[in-house]
């Protein structure tokens, strides 16, 4: 079966100087900041979690592309390059516009010139000035893309702006589906990617966040009729960043589903059963990048999807 919802190569950037954002930990309630560990001390952590994370992707036959970040100007966030461009098939580089000011020095034209020059990418989308009218759209923490069926999924967010996801469904010929989602304090989730994850016949997600019955409804629907077996998880697996993981293409045809251990960890034996039907599972440690960066596995990974 020839699907275009996964591929086997993904773009990293290694952290330079990871840690908390005050910027982004307002509407990131994902995020915390213990103070029991100094900036270094966090930073040498998180790098050293990204190698780990990174020799287990190689292993399983994963083709990582790493970036080093750049020690100037400082972004705490940098680890998280799925924010700020997405690639597709049919050419085109995407660059998003970003809701926190430090985020935004993230973007980098050598990146995308590397990538324009190695994968024969002819079309830069660049929709960053739309950061001057307040309004954001950050890549595939936003939008969670079923690329084989042309949906688009995503909850409405400060960081999610439905006249942008309107604008991208267009140009690139994707089905919205939009729906609200809140954490269980009651406010809105801050990224789809955290309570969603797609892969190529199955789809895990935190469905007790959607708390408006028709939204639940359409969305379910979508997804039974795309022909993807629902992994339902709670709103505690959730925490746990158990929505945070993403499919990849491995060595042999293998397929995996690649997640931290503390998303497996929450994970129960039924769920770890159902999600082995369709894929391997794969994970590695990200206490330090999750609980300072309130950012996971999936959010680490910015695929790459070769032009067709």
């Amino acid at each position: 079966m020839h699907t275009t919802q996964i591929t086997d190569t993904i773009l990293m950037v290694r952290p330079a100087n990871f840690g908390y954002n005050i910027e982004t930990a307002g509407n990131n309630a994902f995020q915390t900041n213990d103070k029991s560990l100094s900036g270094k001390e966090i930073n040498t952590r998180a790098q050293a979690e990204f190698d780990a994370f990174v020799a287990t992707l190689r292993e399983a036959g994963v083709v990582v592309i790493v970036v080093e970040d750049s020690n100037t100007p400082l972004k705490h966030d940098a680890v998280f390059p799925n924010n700020w461009f997405s690639t597709h098939e049919d050419g085109s580089v995407i660059t998003y516009p970003m809701y926190a000011p430090m985020r935004r020095l993230e973007r980098r034209e050598d990146v995308v010139a590397q990538l324009i020059k190695d994968f024969g990418f002819d079309k830069h989308i660049r929709l960053e000035k739309r950061e001057l009218s307040e309004r954001f759209l950050e890549g595939t923490g936003s939008m969670i893309l079923d690329r084989d069926n042309r949906i688009v999924y995503a909850c409405r967010s400060i960081r999610t702006d439905e006249g942008l996801l309107d604008e991208f469904a267009l140009w690139m010929g994707f089905e919205k589906v939009l729906f609200e989602s809140y954490d269980m304090n009651g406010l809105p989730i801050y990224h789809t990617n955290v309570m969603m994850a797609l892969g190529t016949n199955f789809c895990v997600i935190c469905l007790d966040t959607i708390t408006d019955a028709v939204q639940r409804r359409e969305v379910t629907d979508m997804l039974t009729q795309t022909g993807k077996d629902i992994v339902s998880i709670t709103r505690e697996q959730m925490k746990a960043f158990a929505g945070n993981m993403l499919q990849v293409q491995g060595a042999n045809e293998q397929t995996y589903l690649a997640m931290s251990s503390q998303a497996y960890n929450s994970l129960n034996s039924e769920q770890i059963e159902q999600l082995k039907l369709h894929t391997n599972l794969l994970h590695s440690p990200l206490d330090t990048i999750e609980s300072y960066g309130g950012g996971s596995a999936r959010c680490m990974m910015a695929e790459v999807f070769k032009k067709a």
